[in-house]
């Protein structure tokens, strides 16, 4: 009897052990991703383990051919191997049981796109969106007394002045010439923050400094600097570049872009990357000389628009295929950037950790430079360099954002599709599904 409860005991806790495996299993496919992208004519495999079974639900248009590949055994796991015959979009189902909808995914059976890797070194130069307010501070009136007219307004730094008494602002100077004509009026302001707009009132000061009225801001209207680009379409000129966005030095804010500029630039100095140190390209560019491009979009991910001129003769790449996330793996992979001149060069570096993302982050991947050269040049990863690609496999697959500030042999990259999002490259289908259909 002593060993009939011991038996019982080992097969009750055994039972519970398959049963909490089973419920870790399914509960798993809750946080499977709503859609997931799939080059045509390459296979997809799943795995799913008893009671859930796979099914096409949505494919009248013969987008996937599914087949079973292993039957249930003493595995209790079933092995489903997907076709993809043609683009577009189709839907299938984890069932429960195989009656029991729990889970529906929706596959995006796509072209494989085609980029030109960039490597450019560029110079960037952007307009902001009115002015920015950098930073609130008081005012010496002409009367000796001390007055703060924005903050009283609501008027904080990070935000965007658009108009004054219903007049488009365009720049600094002209913020100052508005408030000069109406005086110690009354005056209307639109502010931008957070991308909505607001209006106040606010009576300028006339200040004892310059007999100047003020509204006791300081303004920006305009930033420069030097960084990389990332890829340009054959089709339609459209480019990329940086991989993050540009924002303001003082708030931290990302820049509302009216307009800008990338320009050809030249390497002129490296500043080593040392621990605590990132380390700077420094180069130059002229505005009114070779002119690539203009900037339509400032984002999180980099700065987008169009190229209007030809960079063949700096560039001699040619079109490669993007890389989808899913096909990015740890391991080898290289850089284009430039470091002497405008010389785009080839770098070798290793692609430490892949993270598996469900929404765009910037921080995608975790990269080591591996190549000694680069090492021996600037330390690694250093300032400038943002937005070089990163090939793998004869695939772009991404593009350098950031360094590790401790550590400038070791950086960030962002999925080249987290990029192309931001783009009218679009790496996804707009067809309509087709009436349910299960097979």
């Amino acid at each position: 009897m002593p060993r009939y409860s011991k038996y019982k005991r080992q097969i009750s806790i055994l039972f519970l052990f398959f049963i909490f495996f089973y419920f870790i299993q399914t509960w798993s496919v809750f946080y499977y991703p709503e859609e997931i992208n799939i080059i045509k004519g390459e296979k997809k495999d799943f795995k799913v383990f008893f009671p859930l079974t796979l099914k096409v639900s949505q494919d009248s248009n013969n987008i996937l051919n599914i087949d079973s590949t292993e039957k249930f055994g003493t595995s209790l796991k079933k092995s489903y191997s997907f076709d993809t015959l043609e683009s577009g979009i189709a839907k299938m189902q984890f069932k429960l049981f195989g009656i029991v909808p729990i889970k529906t995914v929706e596959v995006n059976v796509i072209d494989r796109a085609y980029l030109v890797p960039g490597g450019n070194s560029v110079g960037v130069r952007l307009n902001t969106k009115g002015v920015l307010v950098v930073s609130v501070t008081d005012i010496v009136g002409v009367d000796g007394k001390k007055y703060n007219p924005a903050k009283k307004a609501g008027i904080r730094a990070g935000d965007n002045i658009v108009e004054i008494n219903g007049q488009k602002v365009e720049s600094a100077e002209h913020v100052i010439e508005l408030l000069n004509n109406i005086k110690d009026n009354r005056v209307s302001i639109v502010i931008e923050r957070n991308n909505m707009n607001f209006t106040t009132e606010v009576i300028p000061v006339k200040s004892i400094q310059d007999n100047c009225y003020r509204l006791g801001i300081w303004v920006r209207d305009k930033t420069a600097g030097i960084g990389t680009l990332t890829f340009y379409n054959e089709d339609n000129n459209m480019f990329g570049a940086l991989g993050h966005g540009i924002t303001d030095m003082d708030t931290g804010k990302l820049l509302n872009v009216k307009n800008g500029k990338i320009m050809k630039a030249k390497i002129s100095e490296i500043e080593q990357g040392k621990k605590g140190n990132p380390g700077e390209i420094r180069g130059i560019f002229y505005e009114t000389e070779n002119i690539l491009g203009d900037i339509t979009r400032n984002t999180p991910f980099g700065i987008y628009g169009k190229i209007n001129t030809d960079i063949s003769n700096t560039n001699n790449e040619k079109p490669m295929p993007v890389a989808l996330q899913e096909e990015v793996k740890e391991g080898k992979a290289y850089i284009l950037t430039t470091l002497n001149g405008d010389k785009i060069e080839k770098f070798e570096i290793e692609i430490v950790k892949a993270q598996n993302q469900l929404v765009p982050e910037q921080k995608s991947m975790v990269l080591k430079v591996t190549d000694k050269d680069l090492l021996q040049r600037t330390g690694g990863i250093v300032q400038g360099m943002s937005g070089s690609p990163i090939i793998q496999d004869g695939k772009i697959v991404g593009a350098v954002t950031h360094v590790f500030v401790n550590d400038p042999t070791k950086g960030y990259g962002l999925y080249i599709e987290w990029m192309l999002e931001q783009t009218n490259i679009s790496i996804k289908n707009k067809s309509n599904f087709a009436e349910n259909r299960e097979r």
